[in-house]
């Protein structure tokens, strides 16, 4: 693995970060919205992701347990999928979206949770940006020693 593989492997961090960034921002949005019913209320949204791993090259420089050790190259985001934990049904018969039984359906988006992974995901980008930092300040150096 190269020096310059550092900058793939962040950027597909600081990119997987964000999408995870923009999906709390939209359930946080949406944490106090309303429905009539369960099916048309905002259910929240998480990122999955998987590590993407070095692709080999086969010419028999690797190791002999490549599949077991195998270094990460990267993240990636595998889709978004919604929380189907259950949805807060509150008696409230005077809100103009109650239903027949006057009850009104908030989403399952648990406020404080979401802003501890909000700090998280912000703290797992910055990472990602000083090991791109890092990695340029090296590279500059390198360059600076033929002088």
């Amino acid at each position: 693995m190269s020096l310059a593989s550092v900058f793939n492997i962040a950027g597909t961090g600081m990119s997987a970060q964000s999408t995870r960034l923009n999906t709390i921002s939209s359930n946080i949005a949406n944490a106090e919205t309303v429905s009539s019913s369960v099916d048309q209320t905002y259910r929240a949204r998480h990122p999955v992701f998987a590590t993407v791993f070095q692709q080999s090259t086969g010419d028999g420089s690797g190791s002999l347990f490549a599949e077991q050790d195998q270094a990460g190259s990267g993240v990636q985001v595998l889709g978004i999928v919604e929380d189907q934990s259950s949805l807060v049904p509150r008696y409230e018969p005077n809100h103009p979206a109650a239903d027949e039984g006057g009850y009104v359906y908030y989403p399952n988006v648990n406020v404080v949770e979401e802003m501890a992974d909000m700090i998280s995901a912000s703290r797992a980008f910055q990472t990602n940006v000083e090991m791109m930092n890092t990695a340029k300040q090296m590279l500059q150096r390198v360059l600076t020693l033929g002088q």
